[in-house]
């Protein structure tokens, strides 16, 4: 005999599904982490039978299927529901039972705020068990695309663009109706006719999306998911999307932390840093951040909410008025002692004491302006400013914040360091290697859902690897903790509320 030989397809065999999976099966952990959950107290909606019909599934029928799927780069319903019917670990998890895929579709998309109280319960248990030190974390964005086109994306640019050409283009029809008219041909008047129809639909489609883009007050708007926002990737390139905030701890690279904004980075470390602590416990901890979240406004609130950041400072350009190198603001020496600064020649640059306001596109602060009458003299003014009446320095009520926190930066630079050791590694293994990096699912509550189930699975996935599944288990069944007191807790800070930290102002995180 030259080959392995098979067994006859037609042999009886005699065996169970336990004698299938092994004692470290990731599958095993999945079981029974959802059997040891009260789901109802977690926020999931539950169907129940009302008297008369078919029973319902269990709903910790679609978390298994869901966690099982996530952990095995499955997430379509469909593909899912095939695998409980030809996949031996899932026949093993669920009984032999095959839900459709329509129920395990519907169990994602109604139950987004539940599965992000799981995330936050599941950190919990990590904190309890010791594998999170909850001393230093690394905070980090990545962009999930949006199930929505750049072309059914909009803002009030494009809109111009796409009414002027209407314009133009109803213009050129309406002249050649006018040359066919007096040629009397019938048959391309119709047709004209029935461009000049279509372009006026057009128009109305567009003005409509013109005045729902007035009445939302927001810069742009997204036709086929609403929350969708276009959002710089890398550089110059531009993707609709989402923007999922992680939070990562240094002791084993664990998620602590996460939920899914429309914005850039820019406003966003407050909502994330504060859900840190929440999530955790803890009074106070240090935050590795990179520059794309240096806002004075948000290093406050930290500062007020007892987080030590160390964010990096970004580079220091030249402005348009070519100051030289040794003009920069960063030259001029602040004197807290009286409220002054010291220019590179020795000048003192003072201040009436006025609080002004200024309001960008992305935030609004208030500032105190410096300056000296020095300045009109100064033999070196071609090098600090091109301004007729000298050079002005701004100062935000924020000033004292960033430079506590550039002080720490520039101090802890090995630390810094570390920080895309700790987190960049996570966004790599869920987007290149799991290829979570977009989401089919619209609306910013789904989608926080969605994200805050993927980094659950991170976080099994990594803890599994940190114990192996027989340990994690015995773990589980040990865990003590005041668990429903923790549910109700991590129920009242849902995410949506965490979403609005960012409008928080430090007077009112200090009240």
């Amino acid at each position: 005999m030259q080959h392995i030989t098979g067994i006859s397809r037609y042999q009886l065999h005699f065996s169970s599904l336990e004698d299938t999976i092994s004692p470290d099966n990731q599958v095993r952990f999945i079981d029974a982490f959802v059997e040891s959950l009260e789901l109802s107290k977690l926020g999931f909606s539950l169907r129940t039978l009302k008297g008369e019909g078919r029973p319902s599934y269990n709903g910790k029928v679609f978390l298994k299927v869901y966690l099982y799927g996530y952990l095995n780069g499955i997430r379509s319903s469909r593909k899912l529901s095939k695998e409980c019917f030809r996949n031996m670990e899932m026949l093993w998890l669920l009984e032999n039972i095959r839900p459709n895929y329509h129920s395990i579709s519907d169990f994602r998309k109604e139950n987004p705020v539940a599965l992000k109280n799981l995330f936050k319960l599941f950190v919990s248990f990590l904190k309890d068990t010791d594998l999170i030190g909850g001393e230093t974390i690394a905070i980090d964005g990545t962009k999930s695309r949006a199930h929505n086109s750049k072309k059914a994306n909009f803002n009030q640019k494009k809109i111009d663009k796409h009414l002027e050409y209407i314009e133009a283009k109803s213009q050129e029809y309406l002249n050649a109706l006018e040359e066919n008219d007096l040629k009397e041909n019938s048959t391309e008047i119709k047709n004209i006719q029935k461009k000049i129809e279509r372009l006026k639909q057009n128009k109305l489609r567009y003005e409509l999306l013109e005045e729902k883009l007035k009445v939302s007050g927001e810069p742009q708007i997204s036709t086929t998911d609403s929350d969708a926002r276009a959002l710089l990737v890398q550089g110059q390139v531009v993707e609709i999307s989402f923007n999922m905030q992680a939070a990562v701890d240094a002791k084993h690279n664990l998620v602590v932390a996460t939920h899914t904004i429309n914005k850039n980075d820019r406003s966003a470390l407050s909502a994330i840093a504060i859900e840190v602590k929440e999530n955790l416990g803890i009074e106070t901890y240090t935050a590795l951040v990179d520059k794309g979240y240096h806002n004075g406004k948000q290093i406050e609130i930290c500062k007020q909410a007892n987080i030590t950041t160390i964010v990096a400072q970004p580079e220091q350009g030249k402005n348009k008025e070519r100051i030289a190198e040794g003009y920069l603001i960063s030259k001029f020496q602040y004197d807290h002692t009286d409220d002054t600064y010291i220019c590179p020649q020795g000048e003192t640059l003072k201040t009436t004491g006025s609080w002004h306001k200024k309001t960008t596109d992305r935030d609004s602060y208030e500032f105190k302006r410096y300056r000296t009458p020095k300045c009109r003299e100064c033999p070196v003014k071609q090098l600090c400013t091109s301004r007729k009446s000298g050079r002005d320095i701004d100062r935000s009520q924020y000033a004292d914040a960033v430079e506590e926190n550039n002080k720490r930066y520039n101090a802890n630079a090995q630390l810094y360091r570390k920080r895309q050791e700790i987190n960049e590694h996570i966004f790599g293994t869920i987007k290149r290697q799991w290829g979570y990096n977009h989401t089919n699912l619209t609306g910013l509550e789904k989608v926080n859902g969605e994200h805050s189930l993927i980094m659950l699975v991170y976080n099994i996935k990594r803890s599994i690897n940190i114990l192996g599944v027989p340990d994690l288990i015995a773990k589980l069944q040990k865990w003590n903790s005041p668990y429903k007191a923790k549910v109700l807790f991590l129920m009242k800070r849902s995410y949506l509320k965490l979403n609005t930290a960012t409008n928080f102002y430090p007077e009112k995180l200090a009240a």
